[in-house]
């Protein structure tokens, strides 16, 4: 697995640090043609995580392997890579397609657009393999929309885990709001030098 960054992985938990989990709006997260409604969340989880299923997935109605996942963020971010872990026996995504600030894409939609980028798949059941995505395309980024058109040859698509690399750009809009209110001082809030020392009157 490539390092995304400069530094010595053996010394850092790189995965950890850059996993854009919990960025994720997991509460809005969908998929279309997912044979259990809902199941698309459990796909989403810490990257040490990556390998603990329990028996939860992402899969497919039968006789139909196409799907399409919707990722929102809390926050823009910058994706550096993504990394997919399918299911066995050729239940596995073979190639994936990502939209990236398109709200409410459905499959006609996909099916027609120019995709931002794209990928050919290797069945990933191990989770040692991840796609980098390229990179200057993948910025201020506050959706996602993923692409499964196809799978190895099973009649349904399986897929345990989607994990997302990079960094976020901003905080969220209430957290900034709080900070800028914050900058802006109250002077009845702080002693001026003048109340303090006698000299010149300053805020500080």
């Amino acid at each position: 697995m490539a390092c995304l960054h400069d530094h010595s992985c053996e010394e850092h938990d790189c995965s950890t640090d850059w996993s854009l989990y919990k960025h994720i709006d997991l509460s809005k997260v969908s998929a279309l043609n997912e044979a259990r409604p809902g199941s698309v969340k459990s796909v989403f989880k810490a990257w040490e995580e990556r390998l603990n299923s329990s028996g939860e997935h992402l899969e497919s109605n039968e006789g139909d392997p196409e799907l399409l996942v919707f990722i929102p963020f809390t926050s823009d971010v910058k994706i550096k890579s993504i990394s997919i872990i399918g299911g066995a026996d050729g239940t596995s995504p073979s190639k994936m397609r990502a939209f990236i600030n398109r709200d409410g894409i459905d499959f006609s939609d996909a099916q027609s657009m120019q995709a931002i980028q794209e990928w050919e798949l290797a069945e990933n059941t191990q989770g040692v393999l991840e796609y980098q995505t390229k990179y200057s395309k993948f910025q201020s980024v506050g959706n996602i929309t993923l692409h499964f058109p196809d799978n190895f040859g099973a009649d349904t698509s399986k897929i345990h885990y989607i994990g997302l690399k990079g960094e976020a750009t901003q905080l969220k809009r209430d957290v900034v709001a709080t900070i800028v209110y914050e900058v802006m001082p109250n002077p009845s809030d702080h002693k001026t030098r003048a109340e303090s020392s006698g000299g010149f009157s300053h805020v500080e």
